[in-house]
């Protein structure tokens, strides 16, 4: 019923907007923002080292999908990282609240 999308992002001013814009969207209820993630990965064929930000998002799963295209559209990276992972329990009352918060 309930899922988290966890998307890295450049630097905490490109997440913040995404997280502001998802939230007055009414597509999450709630963002937070992680900084301090060192990533390594292999892109063009070379090994590549950068600080970036982890944005998680709390959403509805009916959701997920428009939240997944909507964080694309507002990324810069030629390939944003967008995962979800499916909320199989936890505390009832907070999840309401992911619910209510969302259209």
């Amino acid at each position: 019923m309930y899922c988290i999308l966890y998307s890295t992002w450049p630097d905490g001013a490109a997440a913040e907007a995404a997280a502001e814009a998802l939230v007055a969207e009414g597509l999450v209820a709630c963002c937070n923002i992680l900084g301090g993630v060192r990533s390594v990965y292999r892109w063009d064929g070379k090994l590549q080292r950068e600080d970036e930000v982890v944005m998680i998002c709390k959403t509805r799963d009916d959701l997920a999908g428009e939240v997944t295209r909507r964080i694309v559209e507002m990324h810069t990276y030629d390939l944003p990282a967008v995962v979800r992972f499916d909320i199989a329990g936890g505390h009832g009352p907070f999840l309401e609240w992911i619910g209510e918060q969302v259209r």
